[in-house]
Order: structure tokens, then sequence, then C-alpha cells
């Protein structure tokens, strides 16, 4: 390493130092990360969820706080596995998405931003999924790092404000083109990008990390508030509404043998006989404004998919407050479900005229599938069937099986 990049490695170490003392959760992630010395293609600091890249003459600016914001901004991307939740979404929107998501939590924190960090306060407390929608294309704002993770993005991201610009590749401080395993001034190559296998071990490898960091800070009386649910998010299983509810609709499907004992006039063997019986769903919707109609179309295409293939009627109830006055629809196993082309809605949330409906039919449906954001009055007791919630947003349940909409 070159003078500049040793100066830079012993000011990362000592921010790292400080994070584990005053900030432990943050600095345990810290500490998984190995710190690398990059050059022209890295403007300010990268990560891949490998390792942590940086400029040195990008960090010989920074004050000591701002070392640590920057330090703990990539731990964190790599702790909240966004190398491994872009799924089709366009590059460079997802990665402000995952700067917005994370900046606020790090101001909240305490921590001094370095230049150029993106921060818009709408977007606090709301994940990248949730922000991602929410950001135009035309937005011009640069990430504070590059997400080395995707391969090249273009030299979009990462400023180099405040930095030295003869270092950093071009005048104005955003990191040079280069292609994945070009060599720079440090001697260090651009790292090449993800494959799948790596993708997928580095993200469970990082939820450990996250696990072990959190419990530390647990014990140490040190994680509370946005971290702590951040951490406890990060560690709930991330299932996809799709195979809960395909293996909800797999348990009401009746298809069945029967070996009962056939009738003396049938003779006097015993041979299996198929019985079959539609499967009994009821399905709810929230429509105080929490779901919107391409959520509830997509719904509803994903159930009659499933439909097709187990022999279920559906019951759709619409509910705000109160249930919609023209509800039930009913769709028969063989009939696809269609939803009104409108709806009353976009009053206060209560769940409770759904299960009270229920009851007052005296029914006992296989499942009752809930669309909402779980922010509402429940019921005091969990009736005697499953109950599967599907929440757009952080709210929790108090009983049932809870699966988040991305």
């Amino acid at each position: 390493m070159t003078e500049p990049a040793d100066d830079a490695a012993r000011r990362l170490a000592a921010a790292r130092t400080r994070l584990i003392l005053d900030h432990p959760f943050l600095g345990a992630l810290a500490l998984r990360l190995p710190l690398k010395a990059a050059g022209r293609w890295c403007a300010t600091t990268a990560t891949d969820a490998r390792a942590l890249y940086y400029n040195p003459r990008w960090i010989a600016s920074l004050k000591p706080a701002e070392l640590q914001f920057a330090v703990a901004h990539e731990a964190l991307h790599c702790a909240l596995g966004h190398f491994a939740r872009r799924g089709h979404r366009v590059q460079r929107r997802w990665d402000l998405a995952c700067d917005f998501a994370i900046n606020p939590l790090l101001l909240d924190e305490g921590l001094a931003p370095p230049p150029g960090a993106p921060v818009l306060p709408p977007y606090r407390g709301m994940s990248a999924e949730e922000i991602y929608p929410c950001l135009d294309d035309r937005l011009d704002d640069d990430t504070l790092d590059e997400h080395a993770w995707d391969g090249d993005d273009g030299g979009r991201g990462g400023r180099g404000d405040g930095a030295p610009h003869d270092d950093a590749g071009g005048g104005d401080g955003r990191a040079q083109e280069r292609p994945a395993g070009a060599g720079d001034a440090c001697g260090d190559a651009r790292p090449p990008p993800l494959g799948a296998t790596e993708r997928e071990h580095l993200r469970r490898q990082w939820q450990r990390h996250l696990a072990a960091a959190a419990q530390r800070a647990r014990e140490a009386g040190r994680l509370a508030g946005a971290l702590a649910r951040l951490a406890d998010e990060g560690l709930a299983p991330r299932v996809s509404w799709r195979a809960a509810l395909a293996q909800y609709l797999a348990q009401t499907a009746r298809d069945d043998y029967s070996w009962l004992r056939p009738s003396r006039r049938e003779g006097d063997a015993m041979l299996p006989s198929l019985r079959s019986a539609a499967g009994d769903l009821v399905v709810a919707v929230d429509t105080s404004g929490s779901i919107g109609d391409a959520d509830i179309a997509q719904f509803v295409a994903e159930l009659n998919a499933l439909k097709g293939t187990l022999p279920v009627r559906t019951t759709l109830l619409a509910c705000d407050s109160a249930l919609a006055d023209d509800a039930p629809w009913v769709a028969e196993a063989w009939e696809p479900l269609r939803v009104p082309a409108q709806w009353a809605g976009g009053g206060g949330t209560d769940f409770r005229p759904v299960f009270d409906w229920i009851e007052r039919q005296g029914r006992r449906p296989d499942a009752l599938v809930y669309f909402t954001d779980a922010e509402g009055s429940f019921p005091a007791r969990a009736p005697d069937y499953p109950v599967l919630w599907l929440v757009k947003g952080r709210a929790p349940v108090p009983w049932g099986r809870r699966v988040a909409l991305a």
C-alpha cells in the first residue's frame, strides 16, 4: 500500500473501533467487512458484500465522525441483504432506494453524514422496496457509495464531493467507468459482480452476522428503536405470499381416497374409492386505502391461477371499518374470482366485521386470507380456522401467519 492508503486504512480502523464503543451493533457488522484500498474505479467507498473498498484520497478528506457514517453505511447494505434483493428492478433506482433507506437510520443514531449523502426525510422508516416505486427516473441524486455487487453502474454511483479529484478518475468527482478486473493506481482490481450462487451464500452469511450482532448488542442493552426493528425484520423469514397461498390451497384440497368398508351389496372386496369436495377459502380485502387496485388485481390473478389446479370455493369480502354493502362475492371451484369494478372504502380499519360475518354464517373455512396493512382493530381471540395475513407495511399481527408484501 502507498502512504495515503496506509493512512486511510488506519483512519478506517479507528472509525470501526469508535463504532464498536459507541454503536456496538453497527460496529460488530462493520468488523465483518475487510478493508481494501481501491483506486480510480471507486470515487468514495464501495462494497460488494465481500469487502469494503475505499478511495484513500476521499477517506483523507473526511472528518472522523463522517468516516463512522461511511463505514456503517456499507455494513448496513450488506447486513440488510441489499445485494440480493434487487430482483428485476432498475439498478440505479434500486441503488438510490437502498441509500434513502439506510441514511436516515444512521442520522437517527447521531452519526454525521459525509458531504453529498442523499437523504429524503419523507422516506424515513421505509424499506428499499417501499421507496423504489416512489422514485422518479429523472431524479439526479447520486448514491453516497458504489454498489459493486452488480458490477459497473456506469459511473452514476458514488460522489466524490470534497475529495481531491485527481485520483477519482474525472473532474466531476464521479467514478470513472472501468471494466471489471481492470487494475488501478493502488494495484487493486474492480471486483467481479456476484454470481447467483455466491450471492445466495453471502446473503445467508450476512444474515448470520446480523443475528450475532443483534444478540451481542441486546445483551449489552445497546439495541433499541429503529435498528432493533430493522434487525428483527432482517432476521424474519422471507416467504413468498404466492407460495404461502399455494400451501393453504393445497391443504384445502379434499381429493383423496376413501378406505371405508363398502356396503354388503357391493361385495366383500375393499377397494379404494375417490371422494372429492371443494375447499372453502374466504378472502378479505382491506379497502381503507392501504391496498391499491394493482395489488388486488395481482393477487386475484395469482389466486385464479392456483384455483385452476385445486378445487376451491372462494368467498371475497371487502371491509374498511364495516363490510361493503354488496359483499360477499362468491366464485365456485370451477369459476374464476372476479372483483367488482368499484367498492366503497376509505374509512378506518376494523378487522372484526369479517370474522363476525364468518361466525354469523356458521362457517369454518379452510383458511381466511386477509390483504391489509395490519393497522386496525383485531378480534380479541384467534378463530379456530387458519388465518393468513398478507401485510403491506411493517405492522405486526397478534395471531395467525403473517407474510410481508414486497
